[in-house]
């Protein structure tokens, strides 16, 4: 079952109020939506983003009894200024993205997220998407695959990784993330022996990554909902790992240094010890909030 990461903490942020116009750039499993149509009541409206058209799907049917306040859109989140304007949507009054990948995409081996259960190599959150995480791994030079690794997944072992792959698919290509899994394993598990992360966590967030263009989504998702936001609003946003973080970091400063947004959050918030050990996928997370000035 998915669990919202941070729920109580990023609504808090957000300060709601009924009759509040709020974009959940990420809807996921509509955890975070339920929680925020509770607050702005029937005279408020929810837009929803996910690429994940199975996301939206669920959603619509977890949010039944809100029906009439919220509006989805199977649209990845660096669409949503098109959108938006496409179908008349004024100011916002707060935003919210959560860019962990849910529970059940995670949990459901035929999407290929996984590293434990094992499915086709596909990773990509929008079906409609060209590009599957099989053709990064068996289509790629050694050289364009390691760099994907070093700079995604801040894996140190990269060009360990990218050659154990190569070496592999020259003989036989990799079509499941199980046999990616254990290519990466005897490449790198002895320098894993301690560690507390699986050797192959790193390369697996890289490629997946890759596939979804996740980076220059966020800049150009985020950028477009702060711009919308109306005197006031706020956001929040949750990232769950370095990468993501420091791009909203460096966005909130950069439109901070326009007096554009007022940074709420010195330090990124991360889960209590009571949410970390109910929901252990919630560690990682890291929430940074703002307001538009």
């Amino acid at each position: 079952m998915h669990q919202p990461v941070l729920k109580d903490e990023a609504l808090k942020f957000l300060d709601l109020k009924a009759g509040d116009l709020v974009l959940d750039a990420t809807i996921g499993g509509a955890g975070h939506s339920r929680e925020i149509l509770k607050v702005i009541g029937p005279s408020g409206k929810l837009i929803g983003f996910d690429a994940d058209p199975e996301a939206i799907a669920r959603s619509g049917e977890a949010l039944k009894e809100f029906e009439g306040s919220f509006i989805l859109f199977n649209e990845n989140f660096r669409s949503l200024g098109r959108v938006l304007d496409e179908q008349g949507i004024g100011p916002l009054d707060a935003a919210l993205f959560d860019f962990g990948i849910s529970s059940f995409q995670m949990d459901d081996a035929s999407r290929g997220f996984s590293i434990k259960a094992s499915g086709p190599l596909d990773m990509r959150m929008d079906s409609r998407l060209a590009t599957k995480a099989y053709d990064i791994v068996n289509r790629l030079r050694e050289e364009e695959l390691s760099g994907i690794i070093k700079d995604f997944g801040e894996e140190r072992f990269h060009n360990r990784i990218a050659r154990a792959i190569a070496q592999e698919r020259s003989r036989k290509k990799i079509e499941t993330t199980g046999e990616l899994a254990a290519v990466i394993h005897k490449a790198v598990r002895s320098r894993y022996e301690r560690g507390r992360i699986d050797p192959a966590t790193r390369t697996f967030q890289a490629i997946r990554i890759a596939v979804n263009d996740e980076l220059s989504a966020i800049k150009e998702g985020l950028e477009q909902a702060i711009l919308r936001l109306s005197p006031g609003a706020r956001i929040s946003a949750i990232s769950f790992h370095s990468l993501e973080d420091r791009i909203v970091k460096n966005m909130f400063k950069e439109y901070s240094a326009q007096d554009k947004l007022k940074i709420m959050t010195k330090k990124p918030v991360r889960p209590g010890e009571e949410e970390s050990m109910n929901n252990p996928r919630s560690r990682s997370g890291r929430l940074r909030a703002a307001e538009r000035v």
